[in-house]
Order: C-alpha cells, then sequence, then structure tokens
C-alpha cells in the first residue's frame, strides 16, 4: 500500500516503521503524504490500541529530504505554502492520534525527525540517539515542528537549540525532557515493549480522554471555567461502560475486558 512506510500489526499494537534507509528516512512529500494516510487509519481502526513509530536502518528520521529541500527553493511562495502546510497537517495529525503514540528513536532525528519525535506522545531513545533543530543552519527555522518541541522541552531551551542547532545528545535529551527514557542500543525494544505493556492495560476511551485534558488544561489559569470543565469531563466519564467495567474490574480483583480481549 506505501512506498515509504510499512505498518506491522503485533495484536493490538502498529508499528509504522519509516522506510528510507538509504537517506536516513528523510522526508520528502511522499513520505508526509504517506505517514498523514496511515495515522489517520489507524486512529480511526477499533483494533489498534497503541502506535509506535520507528525508523528503518541507521537512523530515526534526518528531517527533510535535500532533493525535496532544493525543489523547494524554487517554488514561489504559494508553493512554498502549500508544501509548509502539507507538513504541519502530518505532524498535527500524528499529534492529536486518539490512540497513544510511541517514538521508538535510535540514530539521528534531526530537523523534522526531532519533531516526530516531539510530536509523540511518548519518546524512548537509544544512548546512541542524536538529536538536533538543526534548520537554522540552512537558512531556515524550526517552524512546523516548533509547537511540539516547545511542548516537550519548554521555551527557556528552544532559546538556545532553534539558534544554535546543537547536537543533543540522548542523556541531555531526557534531561531537557524531549524523550522520557534512554537505555542501551540492545535494550531499546525491550523497553518500547514495557511501555506498550504498561499503555494496553489502560481503557482505550479514558486515555482518549486523558489526552484531550492535557491539551484542554496545559498552561490555563485555574478559574471557574476550567474548574467546572474538569468536573464536567469526569462526571462524563464515570457514566460510561468502560469507567463502569474498570471500577467493577477493580472491585472483583479481575482484569477489564479490554486487557482479557487481547
Amino acid at each position: 500500500m506505501y512506498e515509504t512506510i510499512e505498518i506491522e500489526m503485533s495484536g493490538p499494537v502498529a508499528t509504522v516503521w519509516m522506510n528510507r534507509p538509504d537517506v536516513h528516512n528523510a522526508f520528502n512529500e511522499t513520505l508526509i503524504d504517506e505517514l498523514t494516510k496511515a495515522c489517520k487509519a489507524l486512529d480511526q481502526d477499533p483494533a489498534v490500541r497503541v502506535v509506535v513509530l520507528a525508523g528503518r536502518g541507521k537512523s530515526f528520521s534526518a528531517g527533510a529530504d535535500l532533493h525535496w529541500m532544493r525543489r523547494a527553493a524554487a517554488y514561489t511562495v504559494d508553493e512554498n505554502m502549500k508544501d509548509a502546510q502539507a507538513l504541519a497537517g502530518m505532524l498535527r495529525t500524528l499529534a492529536e492520534m486518539k490512540r497513544p503514540t510511541v517514538a521508538r528513536v535510535h540514530g539521528a532525528a534531526l530537523g523534522g525527525g526531532m519533531g516526530l519525535a516531539a510530536a509523540c506522545d511518548i519518546a524512548v531513545a537509544s544512548t546512541q540517539a542524536v538529536f538536533a533543530t538543526s534548520e537554522v543552519k540552512f537558512g531556515i527555522i524550526p517552524a512546523t515542528i516548533g509547537p511540539y518541541v516547545l511542548r516537550a522541552i519548554g521555551a527557556r531551551q528552544a532559546y538556545r537549540y532553534f539558534q544554535t542547532a546543537e547536537r543533543i545528545g540522548a542523556e541531555r535529551a531526557r534531561e531537557i525532557g524531549l524523550v522520557h527514557e534512554t537505555v542501551a542500543p540492545e535494550e531499546l525494544d525491550a523497553k518500547v515493549e514495557e511501555i506498550v505493556a504498561a499503555l494496553l492495560q489502560g481503557g482505550p476511551g479514558a486515555q482518549t480522554a486523558a489526552k484531550e485534558l492535557i491539551r484542554a488544561v496545559d498552561r490555563q489559569q485555574v478559574n471557574q471555567n476550567l474548574v467546572d470543565d474538569t468536573a464536567h469531563r469526569i462526571a462524563h466519564l464515570r457514566a460510561t461502560a468502560e469507567a463502569k467495567e474498570g471500577i467493577a474490574a477493580f472491585l472483583e480483583k479481575r482484569q477489564p475486558n479490554w486487557v482479557g480481549e487481547e
């Protein structure tokens, strides 16, 4: 179905492999389009509980394909706008998936590759991973990835790395909040599997609602409107079949049905 990605299913877990290893999984128009379509399709599939994003070959993703960038340099402003909107739309589609998303990062995650890692809910990196917002070296800025990288590392760190384009090692990435875990390369898959197993214990509807909650309350002033909104959210969820099953399973000391079905 796809030219630049592969999708592997293991029960309720979908792993989306970027599959352009010869160019370190760099972005071009096709990869952007196919990632967008894959995220939308997986998010609509009720059998999918968790989505893992990974890269074939030596790198997670080295950012923009140089041939694509060369073509873009010759575009008109309108053509560049359409091109940029496609990339921005792909990142937003990934970031706003209803399903939990996990980035499995090894090797280079540069520019847009760093943006992909930041757009996922959870990021796990090999100790050999390296990150950078390298755009200023090309006379451009990390615009489309900016909202997701800022969300991960905060404005203070972004002021440094957006301007210096310094390489960020895996441990430094964990220190500044870009990734949640760093492990030895041979332990990367086991750590991803451990996190996926934890995700599969949660109610799928509750996880979607949890993501929506974070987006709604992050950096908001605590006022009566916000308090009322949070109360409404929990009141609504308590009345769902999923919540009733989860509470009943806890009281009856058994697994809820969303775990048992797997």
